[in-house]
């Protein structure tokens, strides 16, 4: 079963990608924050892993840096997920190492699940 991690503070979003996730047969684990997301995504090793940018304590783009500095982890690919559609942030993701960046008001769970099928091929 494919397993993916969510690492998203906002509890309202975190649970409808989820449910959405379970419903489509994937094993799913969340986090509300970078350090119990760096944690999660060792114990677990998901096969992707969506990733917010804004969080308390270390912010997606700090954890983004931890997981591709990792050599268990760096291979797993990360899909960020920001409210700000800056370009900035978007470049910086990529340069960083993830695989996407979408911006949660331009996408809809189904569209989110599109982009984790793309990424696992």
């Amino acid at each position: 079963m494919t397993k993916i991690l969510i690492i998203e503070d906002d509890r309202f979003l975190r649970e409808l990608m989820s449910r959405k996730l379970e419903e489509e047969g994937y094993e799913v684990f969340e986090a509300i924050n970078g350090e119990q997301g760096l944690k999660q995504a060792k114990e677990n090793k998901p096969d992707v892993i969506l990733l917010d940018v804004m969080m308390p304590g270390i912010n997606g783009f700090e954890v983004l840096s931890k997981i591709k500095g990792d050599s268990v982890l760096s291979l797993i690919p990360v899909i960020m997920l920001s409210n700000l559609d800056q370009k900035e942030d978007a470049e910086k993701a990529l340069k960083l190492g993830a695989a996407d960046y979408l911006v949660k008001a331009h996408f809809t769970p189904g569209e989110i699940i599109e982009k984790i099928q793309k990424v696992l091929k």
